[in-house]
């Protein structure tokens, strides 16, 4: 059964990955096993130094559907890996774009249990499970006056399948190319941590976002976790810590440009974001060396925050948005 049968034709899946090809293997073999499936695969190798390139060649030859490997000559993040491939996957024609991360696995009928949401909304999340087996948090709303996403207590979906909200997640969204044209391309300059958080209230300025009550991935990278009763803690990286609190400048940008930036209110939401960091150190990993992320991450954001020349990623002109160019020799797109 194709994809179009089950009302998501043109639909791309982009994923981005990064030195983890025994994960892209396991995600790759549970896209290759759906029925319906996606009409494409595009796969960006954000410089991976593993096997990965090796990996992908040999898939792509017998991959059911078209598998397109866009190759980057450096490591620009999930944002950057994302933003390179919903390029390419324009250029390549979709129409629907479900982008993923490398550390899932699709469940069977995923693609059909989208496909019933897409006459509805523009930007649509489906629910996950955890590695074992647990369904995993994600229900939250983006507060523009703090710049930060809050869960919602409760259980979102008891009186109704879809969950309206106004934040994204990269690890599971669909949306359509019209909404991606209208928002521009994610913006690379955040590498990791809130890209998508802003994306998805960017999408929901003019189009519907929705977390609808049907599983579609589990997640196969163990990560450390405490339970909060209201949503739990993973265990983060210095880098993700670093970028939280940079990127605050960022976010702060897009506030600006659509005139919702409160000074105090996003002060205030900075202050939340950086507890919750020290809580996690405390609380998941048990240590405080990455404090010191924090600091060096907030001193950069407030640089972001005085620069007169940010702009915000400007919207797509034309069906495709600019070309990707192509390795001659092997085929692959390369940025």
């Amino acid at each position: 059964m194709s994809a179009t049968a089950a009302g998501i034709g043109g639909l791309a899946l982009v994923v981005v990955t990064f030195n983890r090809s025994g994960y892209l293997r396991g995600l790759l073999e549970s896209v290759a096993a759906l029925d319906p499936a996606p009409e494409r695969v595009v796969v960006v190798d954000n410089a991976s130094t593993d096997d990965t390139a090796a990996y992908l060649d040999s898939a792509a030859a017998g991959f059911p559907v078209p598998l397109t490997v866009v190759t980057l000559t450096e490591n620009t993040g999930g944002s950057g890996g994302f933003s390179a491939g919903i390029q390419a996957a324009l250029e390549l024609g979709a129409q629907w774009l479900w982008l993923m991360d490398d550390d899932v696995e699709a469940l069977p009928g995923a693609v059909a249990a989208l496909g019933k949401w897409t006459g509805t909304y523009d930007c649509i999340h489906g629910r996950r499970y955890d590695e074992a087996g647990n369904p995993f948090f994600w229900q939250h709303r983006f507060i523009p006056l703090l710049g930060v996403h809050v869960p919602v207590r409760g259980n979102v979906f008891r009186d109704s399948a879809a969950f309206e909200t106004n934040v994204g997640c990269f690890e599971g969204m669909l949306i359509s190319a019209g909404a991606v044209r209208a928002i521009g391309l994610p913006d690379p300059r955040y590498f990791i941590n809130g890209d998508d958080e802003i994306y998805g209230w960017l999408a929901s300025l003019n189009h519907k976002v929705a977390y609808v009550n049907d599983f579609v991935l589990r997640k196969v990278r163990p990560q450390k976790q405490i339970d909060l009763g209201i949503r739990h803690l993973n265990d983060s990286s210095d880098l993700s810590r670093f970028c939280a609190m940079r990127n605050r400048g960022h976010t702060a940008g897009y506030l600006r440009s659509h005139g919702r930036f409160n000074r105090a209110g996003f002060a205030a939401g900075t202050l939340l974001t950086a507890a919750k960091e020290l809580l996690r150190l405390a609380a998941v990993e048990h240590r405080f060396s990455g404090a010191g992320a924090l600091w060096r991450g907030w001193r950069e954001s407030r640089a972001i925050l005085r620069d007169a020349a940010w702009q915000p990623m400007p919207p797509l002109s034309g069906p495709s948005g600019p070309a990707v160019p192509r390795d001659p020799e092997t085929g692959r797109m390369v940025l």
